[in-house]
């Protein structure tokens, strides 16, 4: 059985500490990694590079074993102020349509390869968070702010439609029809009171504390079960397409597989022992 699993595992896992990064920070401890957008006098925008190699990192931690959530922040004062202005924003003025569209999809494919790693990411967004900043925060699955984050979706302001890398599909799903209209029809900002207000942000924090308290909330979901936090995570993201029905019958089928794992039967024996309540729901 150990040689069998051993083949399986060939080229379906990897382990990521001995993953370096080139165009941001990354850091990896104890089943947490941070990655951090590490151009701070430009306030951290990203480039065709960091796209790329973004994109690859989200993409490789689908297959790790040894990373169990995601810190996603900025240096500095500042989480990301969208594609770089020189690097981006410049040449694409003289690009071609294929050329354009390729760019875009790339874009696009940052996004799809952070819905699709298993592992929670909780952004911690301080200061700038602009154009694709906002959308890499929007594409985190919990969101930390401060009162002087300012999040905008600055599309429109540029002469370009709200409906960037997904913008369209995720936010409303986040803050409503409504609000995201108002937001990407005028790419004002969103000031850190009324994003937590209006639920993009789950809490609003000093910045002194932003970085520590996300690391805290990813610690504690790696000591969660990572196999049914991938589920949850996978689920919350299906089933958007899905009805009520299906989405039952996808959980139900969900939940049964989540059973059969060494998390729940540990879970159980350790309440069990207590006395706990936690199973009496079911």
């Amino acid at each position: 059985m150990t040689a069998y699993l051993a083949g399986l595992d060939a080229g379906t896992t990897r382990q990521m500490a001995d993953y370096t990064a080139t165009h941001f920070g990354w850091a990896l401890h104890d089943g947490v990694a941070t990655v951090t957008l590490n151009r701070p006098a430009r306030k951290n925008p990203l480039t065709f590079e960091s796209y790329a190699e973004l994109r690859d990192c989200f993409r490789a931690l689908r297959s790790a074993t040894d990373v169990h959530a995601v810190v996603l922040t900025g240096a500095g004062d500042n989480f990301c102020s969208g594609g770089d202005v020189h690097e981006i924003i410049g040449p694409l003025v003289s690009l071609a349509a294929p050329d354009l569209l390729r760019f875009t999809r790339l874009t696009g494919d940052l996004v799809l390869a952070m819905r699709a790693c298993p592992q929670p990411i909780v952004a911690a967004i301080d200061g700038v968070c602009a154009g694709a900043g906002a959308i890499l925060s929007m594409a985190s699955d919990l969101r930390y702010g401060t009162a002087r984050s300012r999040t905008a979706f600055l599309f429109n302001r540029v002469g370009l439609a709200g409906c960037d890398m997904g913008a369209c599909a995720l936010l409303p799903r986040i803050i409503g029809q409504g609000r995201a209209s108002e937001l990407l029809y005028t790419g004002r900002s969103m000031s850190g009171e009324e994003a937590e207000r209006w639920g993009f942000f789950n809490r609003l924090l000093a910045p002194d504390a932003l970085l520590r308290e996300a690391q805290a909330m990813a610690y504690q979901l790696r000591s969660g079960p990572t196999f049914a936090n991938g589920i949850t995570k996978t689920m919350l993201h299906q089933e958007w397409s899905m009805t009520i029905e299906q989405a039952i019958e996808a959980e139900a089928q969900a939940q049964a597989l989540c059973m059969l794992t060494e998390d729940f039967r540990a879970a159980y024996h350790a309440f069990a022992a207590k006395q706990s309540p936690v199973f009496q729901g079911r």
